[in-house]
């Protein structure tokens, strides 16, 4: 079997260590007889595999004390509003819209708000830009009494990456992030934050699990109509488990946070994102037969949408790559063109097989 080289945004490539274990260990999970998928969310066999991935993911993250961990459904989308249901407790909450995955999370606020009371406010926008980049400290307005400020840290579709948590808005009030796309692709100092969440189907395992960091001091707010499934305070107090977890997703990753321990914990990690990503955007830069269009200082190293300067070769551009073993490259449909998302489970053996393909398609057709 010829495995290739993976470029989804996701559900995205896994590190093929973890799928060999996985795979050796369907049928029988250390001696006991059966797979994680066959046991008993409450047995003690999972409570293990539960209790030492949240070990794992809390020191991967340097996640300090005064936060809980928790295990969902749903994935990120979910959480859009989940978000306002649980922090919103009737006040006013600032949106920061800069893509897609933002400006949904604003939306769905926007209705839950009408529902349960509240209101939700655009404090910053680069839509009139194509989210192109990020907003500057001048573009965003913020209420100094707002429940919580929402912003998403690396926009899937549109490629860009806030970097740096010093360029994070300056404000008194807690700050949501959805850090789905570049989750555990670097250390983050989770201590600015009062939530993260991220969807697990681009840097953690499959999709349906969400993880979700938050303050203790935030729970416990949820509107009276919250169900208690969707209640951070109630799926706190019992350990994510107030209903069946998807207990497969969780073993998943598991095994992916000891993958990135075993490569040298984030620090290593964050390097090679360095690293695979200049060796693209190199490439993207100095041939002009490719175009991006993400201000240099506001790029993606997990998400590289790009443009061939003739669009008329893009099936041909796409065919070629999958004979090269290339897949999943076709950018998304509000954007079109391609994109290469390179997590942390591609090598850069792949991002050099992309680059070597794009650099010989160029040089044939340019």
């Amino acid at each position: 079997m010829t495995r290739v080289y993976n470029f989804s945004a996701g559900p995205a490539a896994l590190p093929e260590p973890v799928l060999r274990q996985a795979a050796e260990e369907m049928l029988d999970w250390h001696g006991v007889g059966c797979g994680v998928m066959e046991m008993s969310h409450r047995g003690k066999e999972f409570t293990a595999i539960v209790e030492q991935a949240e070990a794992d993911f809390r020191e991967l993250l340097a996640i300090p004390a005064g936060y809980k961990v928790l295990f969902l459904q749903g994935g990120a989308t979910q959480q859009f509003a989940q978000i306002p249901m649980n922090l919103l407790a009737g006040g006013s909450a600032d949106y920061l819209v800069t893509g897609s995955w933002s400006k949904k999370a604003y939306k769905e606020a926007q209705h839950i708000a009408a529902a349960i009371g509240g209101s939700v406010r655009l404090a910053g926008s680069t839509e009139s830009e194509a989210f192109t980049r990020l907003l500057r400290a001048d573009e965003i307005s913020l209420d100094p009494n707002a429940a919580y400020v929402h912003l998403c840290t690396n926009e899937t579709i549109h490629g860009v990456e806030l970097r740096d948590a010093d360029d994070l808005p300056a404000t008194s009030a807690p700050i949501v992030a959805d850090m789905s796309s570049h989750i555990l692709s670097r250390p983050v100092d989770v201590s600015r934050y009062g939530m993260i969440y991220a969807g697990a189907q681009k840097n953690i395992g499959p999709s349906g699990l969400v993880m979700v960091v938050i303050r203790d001091d935030l729970l416990g707010r949820a509107a009276a109509v919250t169900p208690s499934v969707m209640d951070y305070r109630v799926m706190a107090d019992n350990g994510s488990m107030l209903n069946t977890p998807p207990t497969y997703a969780i073993y998943i990753a598991g095994l992916v946070f000891r993958w990135l321990k075993a490569q040298g914990g984030l620090a290593a990690i964050e390097a090679r994102a360095v690293e695979k990503a200049k060796l693209l955007y190199d490439l993207l830069d100095t041939n002009p037969f490719y175009e991006n269009r993400v201000a240099p200082a506001s790029r993606s190293r997990m998400n590289v949408p790009f443009l061939l300067r003739d669009e008329s070769l893009n099936e041909a551009f796409l065919a070629g790559a999958r004979e090269a073993g290339l897949t999943q490259l076709k950018g998304h449909k509000s954007v079109g063109g391609m994109r290469a998302s390179i997590y942390n489970a591609m090598p850069l053996a792949g991002v050099a097989a992309l680059v070597d393909y794009m650099r010989d398609f160029a040089a044939r057709h340019g």
